[in-house]
């Protein structure tokens, strides 16, 4: 069955507007009981205010626009989003780049990046100034359209670090999570990508996959999941990868709205209270990353961003005032999705957080 998911904006759905997530977020259990929060938390442990560690990434949402509808997508995007990054936003982020040499990696995601009609010129422009640039690719989009073709080509030139989601090993859990025919599709994706070297020895090309379980469940050991990866992706399709990232399901957008209308969310809260752990919380991907949206608004990380929480107190709000000196004396805007990123083994854009 094809999955004809549209987003949830699109739907006039009430999760579209963030103060609900939040709303939801801030509620107690059916029980009655009020879930700790998660401030509180880090108090317990030292660690609040939580303030960054220096910042090094520069993550960037080039659009919510998206050649895929995925069922536990906290951005919401789709073909019918239309938020895009102007040219102008992307120069600003360039501007803040120049003057800031202490971030070296830039992280560019989306919707699909690559859909963004400025996506090469900014890629061109990050690797004249010696940023390592991150591409969050969703693999199909290779396949969308004949102008996307050409990717992996591209970003060998560029010596684009490419990371890309895929639910399994397997048709039907991707399928499920993604849409039919996905996993075929992202194969071939990958098949090209191994063809120009990404993912192959020592080719310098690194291609990093990326995993979330497809329920209400925290995902297994990041290590054995890689191995088992690579062991069935080479047997079965000859592919072949670097690194497997293991990230845990935050309770936003159409994730949450999955966690309520299947009666999960309260027990799904419950496993990340439970597995919170301090060691993970104080590796957590804010404290050495800045999240813009794709209008220049400044966040914490990419899912404050779809949240709408902007970063706090008087460092700047917006890419145009950007002062990485200021927003390294921030405190950072938690509420009660962090749990997700501190639970277990912890769990960032890079994966786990505890190694």
């Amino acid at each position: 069955m094809t999955i004809t998911l549209k987003s949830l904006k699109r739907q006039e759905h009430p999760f579209a507007d963030p103060f609900m997530q939040l709303n939801v977020l801030q509620q107690p259990s059916r029980q009655g009981s009020q879930f700790p929060a998660f401030a509180d938390k880090l108090k317990e442990q030292g660690l609040y205010p939580l303030m960054p560690t220096g910042t090094t990434i520069l993550q960037v949402n080039m659009g919510k626009m998206c050649n895929q509808v995925c069922k536990h997508c906290h951005v919401d995007a789709g073909p019918d989003r239309k938020e895009i990054m102007k040219r102008e936003v992307m120069q600003l982020c360039l501007d803040a780049l120049r003057h800031s040499p202490q971030i070296t990696t830039v992280d560019l995601t989306g919707g699909a990046p690559e859909m963004n009609p400025d996506f090469r010129w900014f890629v061109e422009q990050l690797s004249a100034l010696n940023k390592q640039v991150i591409v969050r690719c969703n693999l199909t989009i290779i396949l969308a359209n004949k102008k996307y073709n050409d990717l992996p080509a591209f970003f060998k030139k560029h010596q684009v670090h490419v990371v890309s989601s895929l639910p399994y090993f397997q048709a039907s859990r991707t399928d499920a999570q993604r849409g039919d025919g996905v996993f075929e599709k992202s194969i071939t994706a990958l098949t090209m990508l191994n063809e120009v070297g990404y993912g192959m020895g020592d080719s310098g090309l690194i291609l990093d996959l990326v995993y979330n379980p497809s329920g209400a469940f925290m995902p297994g050991d990041q290590q054995a999941l890689e191995a088992e990866f690579k062991r069935r992706l080479k047997s079965g399709y000859n592919i072949e990868f670097n690194n497997l990232f293991c990230i845990t399901n935050l309770p936003v957008s159409r994730f949450l709205d999955y966690l309520i209308t299947s009666g999960n969310y309260e027990t799904y809260m419950q496993k990340l209270i439970n597995a919170f752990n301090p060691v993970a919380a104080a590796g957590v991907m804010c404290r050495n990353t800045i999240s813009v949206g794709w209008d220049g608004y400044l966040y914490d990380c990419d899912f404050n961003q779809m949240l709408e929480l902007k970063v706090a107190g008087n460092a700047p709000k917006h890419i145009k005032d950007f002062n990485v000196e200021q927003l390294d004396s921030r405190s950072i805007v938690l509420n009660q999705h962090c749990y997700g990123c501190s639970a277990g083994a912890g769990s960032s854009c890079g994966g786990e957080t505890v190694k």
